[in-house]
């Protein structure tokens, strides 16, 4: 159940995986569909999560979380095992990618990284709204300029719009 969270954290968010490893049981909003967590330089960003992001995470709080928390009593939303001999029990960026490169492997996808799962997150919310305000929002650029990366267009994607006309 935490992997497949933390995969949906990821992928339905735009979430970095430092991020990921910060967010606090007490972050999530199931009500109002957002996680506010720390990000780079200590601010705080709330990212909106959809409704399949929000179950995986419940699925995993209901079924997993709870004989992890009673060993390491610790509010970070995602735990290590109870078996861990080590560490407070928060994950670290290196579990994030572990858990990220064994999916990958499993689904046969090869050289994406869980800042892959950021840059589709902009890709999508481009595709789907053309409004990078929007993006900016989402994945907490401070400089739009940064969201406008992904208001690029390929000379293929490009080609289709054209043929289509």
């Amino acid at each position: 159940y935490r992997n497949r969270a933390i995969i949906y954290s990821l992928t339905e968010t735009g979430m970095r995986r430092k991020a990921v490893t910060a967010i606090n049981l007490s972050d999530v909003d199931f009500v109002k569909k957002k996680i506010t967590v720390e990000e780079k330089g200590g601010m705080r960003h709330t990212y909106q999560i959809n409704k399949e992001g929000l179950a995986a995470i419940r699925d995993y709080i209901e079924n997993e979380r709870e004989a992890d928390f009673e060993k390491w009593q610790s509010p970070a939303l995602f735990l290590s095992p109870c078996t861990n001999p080590n560490g407070n029990g928060r994950l670290t960026v290196k579990v994030v990618n572990d858990v990220w490169n064994d999916v990958c492997k499993t689904a046969g996808i090869e050289g994406r990284t869980p800042h892959s799962a950021r840059h589709a997150m902009g890709r999508y919310i481009i595709e789907k709204t053309g409004n990078v305000a929007a993006v900016q929002r989402q994945l907490g650029h401070k400089n739009a300029a940064y969201s406008m990366q992904y208001s690029r267009i390929t000379d293929e994607e490009l080609n289709v719009i054209l043929d289509d006309r």
